[in-house]
């Protein structure tokens, strides 16, 4: 007579089975050389400047490189963890001002700094974390766009960084076909390893605990993950992807304002847009929201001038396509099995 031990261990052996099967059959369908063949073709874009000017061409690439660095670090806590932040501009205000005052004060150059900016940005998230992850929905959105306006103030008032004014950087002595190559390159590093991440915490016992609490706070505590830890390391990690992303920019820019870091709309809700667009929690969404932003608002302010309008047309854009996709291209075109097999990468 089977007993009912028997019977539970083959109900486990068979769901075991069966996971293994779906993992085999995520292993077959997913892409890993795209990703390896676009990071070659990036690599190798700068050498056109050997046939002519692609000064703004290297450029766009270097803005979307910068953006799909901060989207893949957000979609660890937007994505993953399904806490959705606005207040991110802070970490990559605070990268760009840490990195910046090394460079103007002892001229070390922010490239090599940003690794260091980025720890310090990810130390910041965890204790602000510790502080605001203990609200959910709403209130933790709002929380994070107090922190925003509360930060803002603080590096207008702040004499020591240059107040309202900010800080100027010195310009590197490259000759101008080649200028801006280092951070080039320093963004193509960074966006590879902010993907890389993505991918290694979703693919962890972390990331599974992440995405057990984005589905169920307090059935995910129930089974006895610790969600406080997960959710304030998940927001030390995005914080730590902004920092670096911002250390870097402001030496591209030759200086850093609160006004331009500290900027709600393209460092705080750009980057969400990204990875909602292009479709949260997954590992490509992040890559294909930050571009098609890009494309679209530089689109936009070619035809349409720098003006509110590009914004108005950008916005009605992304608006659109969320009404057909609703959770993101990647996102929807997985849930009805229609995305092709070069964007599958989770």
């Amino acid at each position: 007579m089977m007993s009912s031990y028997d019977t539970v261990d083959q109900i486990v052996a068979a769901r075991k089975a069966y996971n293994e099967t779906l993992a085999q059959a995520a292993d077959r369908t997913r892409v890993t050389w795209l990703p390896v063949l676009l990071l070659v073709i990036l690599a190798l874009f700068p050498l056109m400047q050997f046939v002519g000017n692609y000064n703004y061409p290297i450029h766009l690439v270097l803005y979307t490189l910068m953006y799909v660095t901060m989207a893949s670090g957000w979609n660890i806590l937007g994505g993953f963890t399904g806490y959705i932040s606005l207040g991110h501009s802070v970490f990559f205000a605070v990268g760009g001002y840490f990195a910046g005052m090394i460079l103007a004060r002892y001229g070390v150059s922010t490239i090599i700094m940003a690794p260091v900016a980025g720890l310090v940005a990810g130390l910041l998230g965890y204790m602000i974390g510790l502080i605001t992850l203990r609200v959910r929905g709403p209130s933790f959105i709002i929380s994070s766009l107090a922190l925003v306006m509360i930060c803002r103030i603080l590096f207008e008032k702040w004499q020591f960084v240059g107040g309202a004014a900010g800080l100027s950087l010195p310009i590197n002595d490259l000759p101008v076909q080649w200028a801006k190559l280092p951070y080039y390159y320093a963004f193509l590093v960074m966006a590879a390893f902010g993907v890389w991440v993505a991918y290694r915490v979703k693919h962890s016992k972390f990331g599974l605990g992440l995405r057990a609490i984005s589905k169920d706070e307090i059935k995910a505590e129930s089974a006895g993950i610790d969600t406080r830890f997960y959710k304030v390391l998940a927001f030390a990690i995005s914080a730590f992807m902004f920092g670096m992303a911002g250390a870097v920019w402001g030496e591209y820019l030759t200086y850093v304002r609160p006004n331009i870091f500290v900027h709600i709309l393209y460092f705080s809700v750009w980057p969400a847009l990204m990875c909602i667009l292009g479709g949260k929690g997954t590992i490509a969404g992040p890559v294909v929201g930050a571009v098609l932003i890009v494309a679209f608002n530089e689109f936009f302010v070619a035809t349409l001038g720098a003006s509110a309008i590009n914004i108005l047309a950008t916005g009605l854009i992304m608006a659109l396509t969320l009404m057909f996709f609703p959770l993101g291209l990647i996102g929807t075109l997985a849930r009805y099995r229609k995305l092709p097999r070069a964007l599958n990468w989770d």
